[in-house]
């Protein structure tokens, strides 16, 4: 198979979807790998250790996807990659459709199939492959929270850790999942008065387990939350429901009644933010204030550590790239279930019920589509 793997577009992206180590694995089982010129450059992977890792180097985006069979991503593909695909190629990539009509449609009218990152499962239910950007994007959301609440970048002064004498950063984590747990071990590392939800009480026992008093663990429910908000310096939006729209935990009157200076990190903005007021920002402009209240909203967190996460992500992803090639899409997806359900859309059918949920939309499952 002839795999492309693209220069990422989207503001202050530097990641990318094969390390030299994956590419040579992949050429040494009889596939061909085109990459676009500079793809890994900015994190240290020159063009040169792909090329003598089995790389066939290209100048141009619009080569890498002419030319390839299966194109293998990092972030969901902008309005001008949509355009360049086709329908006998295979997407490789986080999606993130649910909150995103118009990535929908366009990856619809492509005729492509699309496999998306972020919903292919293991077999004990977990996301293999959001996990390591999960656990990456967590640990930032600490290092955003305490970056952000100094006076020097607008908030309110505060000191994460406090000093003998001064209390710590009050910080709330909303969700107790892989992101939840990763922004919990930073925060309490830190030293900050850390309280966390989620509805999971099994969860909320190995915190607990795992924390004891240092940590509060709290079921969530909404006058809870909202209480806990309005005392709160940082807040972090931690919340995850597969492949759907981030219910949106904190309302704008919760955020109006919040410290002047406090802080909120959505991690939630890929699958459209747990807070009401939340909007994407980039990484050249990641904040905002309403109400007093600084925003940070940036929607590829992990591109700033890009090297690191390029690592992270690849390690998970590569055994399904070597799947895709060795079977092909249609065999691949057959035989595998938790790659299957990773399917969104295929061959202008779109076949995640939790995107058609969100986007009132038909849809067809991946399994009856592929017995068709």
């Amino acid at each position: 198979m002839i795999i492309g793997v693209p220069q990422e577009v989207k503001n202050n992206e530097f990641r990318v979807g094969l390390t030299p180590g994956n590419v040579s694995g992949l050429c040494k089982q009889g596939h061909s790998v085109l990459l676009q010129r500079g793809a890994g450059t900015q994190i240290g992977l020159t063009d040169e250790s792909y090329r003598i890792a089995g790389a066939t180097l290209v100048n141009s985006a619009a080569e890498v996807y002419s030319k390839s069979e299966m194109i293998v991503k990092v972030k969901e593909p902008q309005a001008q990659e949509c355009a360049m695909l086709r329908e006998d190629q295979i997407l490789f990539t986080y999606l993130h459709l649910a909150p995103d009509p118009k990535q929908t449609q366009a990856l619809i009218d492509s005729g492509a199939t699309c496999i998306a990152y972020e919903t292919v499962t293991s077999r004990c239910g977990a996301l293999p492959l959001l996990a390591p950007m999960s656990e990456v994007a967590g640990r930032m959301s600490i290092q955003a929270a305490a970056s952000h609440l100094e006076k020097t970048h607008g908030g309110l002064g505060v000191l994460m850790a406090g000093v003998p004498g001064v209390a710590p950063a009050k910080i709330v984590i909303l969700g107790a999942g892989v992101v939840g747990r990763n922004a919990l071990q930073m925060a309490v590392g830190l030293g900050a008065n850390v309280s966390i939800f989620d509805r999971d009480l099994e969860r909320l026992r190995q915190i607990d387990m795992l924390f004891g008093n240092r940590v509060r663990t709290l079921y969530s429910d909404s006058l809870l939350v909202a209480q806990e908000v309005h005392e709160a310096d940082a807040v972090i939006g931690a919340v995850l429901l597969p492949g759907a729209a981030a219910p949106k935990l904190v309302n704008r009157e919760m955020i109006r009644k919040m410290k002047a200076g406090a802080v909120v990190v959505d991690v939630a903005i890929d699958q459209g933010g747990c807070f009401e007021t939340s909007k994407p920002t980039t990484h050249a402009d990641p904040t905002y204030e309403i109400d007093g209240v600084i925003h940070y909203c940036v929607a590829n967190m992990p591109g700033a550590v890009a090297r690191t996460s390029t690592f992270a992500l690849t390690n998970a992803t590569y055994p399904f790239v070597e799947a895709l090639a060795k079977r092909g899409v249609i065999e691949a997806l057959k035989q595998d279930q938790y790659l299957r359900n990773g399917l969104s859309v295929h061959r202008g059918v779109l076949t995640s019920e939790p995107v058609a949920m969100a986007q009132k939309l038909d849809f067809v499952s991946a399994e009856e589509l592929l017995a068709a």
